[in-house]
């Protein structure tokens, strides 16, 4: 498993006026997955050869991940040190990181993310600011407000609108567990962010087989899974790491070896059952980064490989090198 978790930040859409129109990103869906445990990127994961945008794009998203293009190397090796001695206070002060130190930061940093997207969304569909979002107010500030039969009328591909509101609509009502169609903000968090929830289990592997199963028989098969993640150009060599990604299905995804990855396989892929993520994400960059082998990072070691630690959950994959000091 290579760990979404989705992330990935909410896109929120601007209404235009009464009548706004939906954006192609509009809802939840407009972030791409979800799943923490399954961020489907088209980038390797090859940290071999120093490509770290799969971790990168990962967990924020490709928009989002740009956020570090905006820093100059000084600049973001100055913030990074930053954020070292503060992981390093948050724990025991010695002036080591140590493992679980950093997987507590990587933690922190991973509800931050939620809290902040969760919090974004309030303060966008909590239109009548009465403390609960509604499944009118949800959908009228995502879509724009349409009389009853007449949705999408004014806007091209109308089908595909709709598809994207009942989808949005299915995920709400199993969020509302209380059935009232007012979302709590835990309920909101389980709307935007399933993979947290385990009552919210089967919506995301629902999902995933309706994102991915093309020709709509049940089933991912390999070229479907490829798909998603690799579009070859005309007359395009296919790079190295798909092989790899076609034998990680054959080996490891589809756990019954009949070529094929049906709704128990998905789930157990997009949401392995009882995964540390925070610590799985924690030993990487330690064996990655702890030269000396003593199992735990000084700030120099954290320092000299601080293209991988700008790229990973441990600085929410570059957003901390953006963000004011105290706002950590």
């Amino acid at each position: 498993m290579m760990w979404p978790p989705s992330l990935l930040l909410l896109l929120l859409l601007l209404r235009r006026g009464a009548q706004g129109k939906p954006s192609p990103d509009a809802g939840p869906h407009g972030q791409g997955r979800v799943h923490h445990a399954a961020p489907l990127s088209e980038a390797p994961h090859d940290d071999a050869h120093g490509n770290f945008q799969y971790d990168h794009e990962a967990f924020l998203g490709r928009e989002v991940a740009k956020e570090f293009d905006q820093l100059t190397p000084e600049e973001s090796q100055a913030r990074l040190g930053r954020i070292v001695d503060r992981m390093d206070r948050a724990g025991d002060g010695d002036g080591w990181v140590s493992l679980a130190e950093l997987r507590s930061w990587i933690a922190h940093t991973q509800q931050r993310h939620i809290r902040d997207s969760v919090s974004a969304a309030w303060n966008t569909y909590d239109t009548d600011r009465d403390g609960r979002v509604g499944w009118e107010e949800l959908r009228n500030a995502t879509y724009g407000h349409y009389e009853p039969g007449e949705e999408f009328h004014d806007v091209e591909d109308a089908e595909t609108y709709k598809k994207m509101l009942a989808r949005d609509e299915r995920r709400f009502r199993v969020a509302d567990q209380d059935g009232d169609s007012m979302a709590t903000r835990e309920e909101l968090t389980a709307f935007l962010h399933p993979e947290e929830f385990p009552h919210m289990r089967d919506i995301v592997i629902a999902e995933t087989l309706e994102d991915l199963d093309r020709n709509k028989d049940g089933y991912v098969q390999v070229d479907e899974y490829i798909a998603d993640l690799y579009t070859a150009e005309p007359g395009e060599e296919e790079p190295a790491w798909v092989q790899t990604e076609r034998e990680q299905f054959r080996d490891f995804r589809d756990l019954n070896k009949d070529g094929k990855l049906d709704g128990s396989e998905v789930g157990h892929w997009v949401l392995p059952p009882a995964q540390d993520q925070p610590l799985v994400e924690a030993n990487h960059l330690l064996h990655e980064s702890d030269t000396d082998k003593d199992g735990r990072l000084s700030k120099a070691e954290i320092l000299g490989n601080w293209n991988m630690f700008v790229g990973s959950q441990a600085t929410n994959y570059g957003e901390d090198l953006t963000r004011h000091h105290d706002e950590l």
